[in-house]
């Protein structure tokens, strides 16, 4: 699911990956292309994060709505599989997905989020998250999802 990752200097000499964080494997091509995301855990907290990159950023130089949207959409899910051993296997389609854009992030910020399930019933999750950017609230997110069929071995990959 992950796999080491170097910590080389970021634009403006941040460290381009915080301590702890390793690269996420899992999401398909889309999210590879789009990422790289990463995935730290510590107890029972996990969190994802990436860090904005040119390629992210709208017009006006902040992080794309779209970028920070699919970030989002893949913190719930990831996270709920993190945090529950009953659905840790499962594919978690999206049903809904709302997202309120709370601050900027700019070329160069590390980006992060932290999301917990409110309710699991027998076909359904509600979660919501949290996402930072270099520490600063940028977003709020809740979502549903449906519980779908285990994912194949090797699907994340």
């Amino acid at each position: 699911m992950t796999g080491a990752e170097t910590h080389a200097a970021a634009p403006g000499g941040a460290p381009a990956v915080p301590a702890g964080f390793e690269r996420l494997t899992l999401g398909g091509p889309f999210i590879q292309n789009n990422g790289p995301l990463y995935v730290r855990r510590e107890g029972s907290a996990v969190q994802f994060g990436f860090r904005v990159e040119q390629r992210h950023v709208n017009t006006l130089g902040n992080l794309h709505g779209g970028m920070m949207a699919t970030f989002c959409d893949m913190l719930l899910p990831l996270s709920v599989h993190y945090k529950t051993t009953e659905l840790a296997g499962r594919f978690l389609p999206t049903v809904s997905l709302q997202v309120d854009y709370l601050a900027p992030a700019h070329v160069g910020m590390w980006v992060q989020g932290e999301a917990a399930p409110l309710r699991i019933t027998r076909s359904l999750v509600f979660a919501q998250g949290l996402v930072t950017a270099d520490g600063e609230a940028c977003a709020r997110v809740s979502g549903v999802f449906k519980i779908g069929p285990a994912t194949p071995p090797g699907a994340g990959d």
